[in-house]
């Protein structure tokens, strides 16, 4: 199936939840925020939020610093 994350369309498995999508993009769920179709989907729900054809996915990372 095709998602549009962070703007680029890209090819993924279908029944794929948030967490599949950050594991596969090798990302670490604790230091993003993810946000699809403009919900914020909060980390406790990455597990059970399956992506569907056509999402829009938004990825941010949290940087630190002073």
């Amino acid at each position: 199936m095709k998602l549009i994350i962070n703007g680029n369309e890209k090819d993924v498995q279908n029944d794929l939840t948030v967490t599949g999508l950050l594991e596969k993009l090798d990302i670490e769920p604790a230091r993003v925020a993810v946000e699809v179709n403009l919900n914020i989907i909060k980390k406790m729900h990455y597990g059970d939020h399956l992506l569907k054809e056509g999402d829009s996915v938004e990825i941010v990372n949290f940087v630190g610093g002073g």
